[in-house]
């Protein structure tokens, strides 16, 4: 039998930063997950400044032998009208590749791994925690995403009727040939919002590399919505490049749409696992990061005691930080009839003040929330 102090189910952004700080303070951590590392992740991939902060993480070192695009502002469109430029004249974003960023992450986590293995079962014996007959560890973190195995154990609904989130996408390396006939500029991505405002798709160029995708909020016939994007940017000459590779999946929730339980006798769910996802946006990395260190800073300070009590201040901290878990998303959009929002959607991303202050400084890059200190 392997012990640890805590065992991080996911070595993904939430529960390498939540090992990295357990390790800091002196825990036993280990990290479980089905895959090896480095490994394919599919995400359109960006980082803001906050995050660099948050890990003490030094730019131009991790670009040393890692993509570090950087991104000074976004082409923000209504999908077949006009598109907004907007340009900050300096990085607000940084376009990552999440293969490399996690790698990264979980490598300087400091913690002890067991990589291959999935997480197949676990139970309750004396106040701890024994997963797959196996290890034995005092506290629990589900960290393994959208489908994480701790959060399914703990009666988390993966389907319907939670209102999950679906995307599409790909990311390919493109030649130099194909590079130079590529409009797309990798210091301004381009987001083009669908017209019922249920979802938008991407261009997001990182040097060389370029990931195209699309997700939605109404999952139904999201590969059909996926085509019809692929056909238009090659009608109007944005995709001169043909695509080596099939579109990938994956799934999560926004927050403040659906409810998890964050929180057990000796467990917490922290990023993707807990359904923490930016409402408009469904950025995923910074409050996966968050989440995985404000989650480490509750076991730290409950001590021995893992019981529910004490772990439910993991809850009050995440609502804190990222508003109620119940209310917070979207749902101002499902309030306009249908046939409104395509002219809302054109109106409102046709305006440059409404499109940088609203669209960009506040649902996406989150600008004037500071980075999480003190953590």
């Amino acid at each position: 039998m392997e012990r640890c102090d805590v065992l991080i189910v996911g070595g993904g952004p939430a529960g390498s930063s939540c090992a990295r700080r357990l390790r800091r303070a002196g825990l036993d951590v280990l990290v479980l997950d089905k895959k090896r590392f480095p490994r394919d992740k599919v995400c359109a991939g960006w980082i803001t400044p906050q995050i660099l902060a948050t890990l003490e993480i030094d730019p131009e070192d991790y670009a040393k032998d890692r993509v570090l695009q950087p991104i000074h502002g976004f082409r923000i469109g209504r999908l077949g009208a006009a598109e907004t430029r907007v340009d900050y004249g300096a990085p607000v974003s940084y376009g990552i590749r999440r293969c490399e960023f996690d790698h990264y992450l979980l490598e300087g986590s400091g913690a002890r791994l067991r990589l291959g293995e999935a997480a197949r079962s676990f139970r309750r014996e004396a106040g701890r925690w024994i997963v797959n007959e196996s290890i034995e560890a005092g506290f629990l973190v589900g960290a393994g995403g959208h489908f994480c195995p701790v959060a399914q154990h703990l009666g988390a609904v993966t389907g319907p009727p939670a209102p999950v989130i679906a995307a599409q996408e790909v990311e390919f390396r493109m030649d130099d040939r194909d590079g130079a006939r590529c409009p797309v500029s990798p210091e301004f991505p381009e987001l083009f919002f669908a017209s019922d405002l249920a979802g938008y798709a991407w261009l997001v160029r990182k040097g060389s590399w370029l990931n195209v995708g699309l997700g939605r909020q109404d999952v139904h016939g999201l590969s059909d919505h996926v085509t019809r994007f692929v056909d238009w940017l090659r009608a109007n000459g944005r995709l001169p490049v043909s695509l080596p590779a099939k579109f990938r999946g994956h799934a999560y929730l926004l927050h403040g749409e659906a409810r998890r339980a964050l929180a057990g006798d000796g467990v917490v769910l922290v990023g993707d696992a807990a359904g923490l996802a930016y409402p408009r946006s469904g950025e995923g990395i910074r409050p996966a990061v968050e989440s995985g260190l404000l989650a480490a800073k509750t076991l730290l300070e409950a001590g021995g005691a893992a019981a529910r009590g004490r772990l439910v201040r993991y809850e009050a901290a995440v609502e804190r930080r990222f508003g109620p878990r119940e209310g917070g998303g979207s749902d101002w959009v499902a309030r306009f009839p249908h046939a409104w929002k395509a002219a809302l959607a054109g109106a409102l991303l046709a305006n440059r003040l409404f499109a940088r202050h609203v669209v960009l400084d506040r649902w996406f890059l989150h600008r004037f929330v500071p980075a999480l200190a003190g953590a």
